[in-house]
């Protein structure tokens, strides 16, 4: 991990995680972090909000990517430390830099809130189970792979989630 830009951001979620899968089962969270600063206005003596803030999209793989899921919610205060990533595109005409966080590891900021920990014992998440149980009976082949809803050399809205150069999604999860 020589060479990579790790960050810590705390701030609120933006939307719901979004949990998707890879077409070999590999688990998936995207989410949106909204930090922004807090300054005293000395006219009113009042604290409110900055102006420009930071809008990060990122992204969580594999079993984290399942607790991101079922246990954070749009609103919620959190911490979110991670390898920053620079990615451009080419959008009507247009080339668009992004940056995004590949999450190594995020909670919920116990700043103004209480949180029960729950340890998970082993085994696969609810997420996972579900997906392999649809392959199972619906066929592998006719199940929508939510991964191919972007075609090549587009990407989604909000940065997207394509490797750069690419419009689709991942195939594979990260070393990491």
């Amino acid at each position: 991990m020589a060479g990579e830009t790790v960050i810590t951001v705390c701030g609120n979620l933006v939307d719901d995680p979004e949990l998707r899968f890879t077409p070999s089962g590999a688990a998936v969270a995207k989410f949106r972090v909204a930090s922004v600063p807090r300054v005293k206005n000395r006219e009113t003596d009042q604290w409110e909000d900055a102006k420009d803030g930071l809008f990060l999209t990122c992204s969580v793989w594999r079993q984290p990517a399942e607790h991101v899921a079922e246990s954070l919610t749009r609103g919620m205060r959190v911490i979110v430390q991670g390898q920053l990533k620079q990615r451009s595109y080419e959008k009507d005409g247009q080339k668009h830099t992004v940056f995004e966080l590949d999450v190594h590891d995020v909670g919920p900021s116990l700043k103004s809130a209480t949180a029960k920990v729950t340890k998970v014992k082993g085994g696969q998440g609810q997420g996972q189970q579900a997906y392999q149980q649809a392959r199972q009976q619906q066929g592998a082949a006719s199940v929508e792979d939510p991964w191919s809803q972007s075609t090549p050399g587009t990407q989604p809205a909000g940065g997207g989630w394509g490797q750069q150069g690419q419009g689709g999604g991942y195939d594979e999860a990260p070393p990491f």
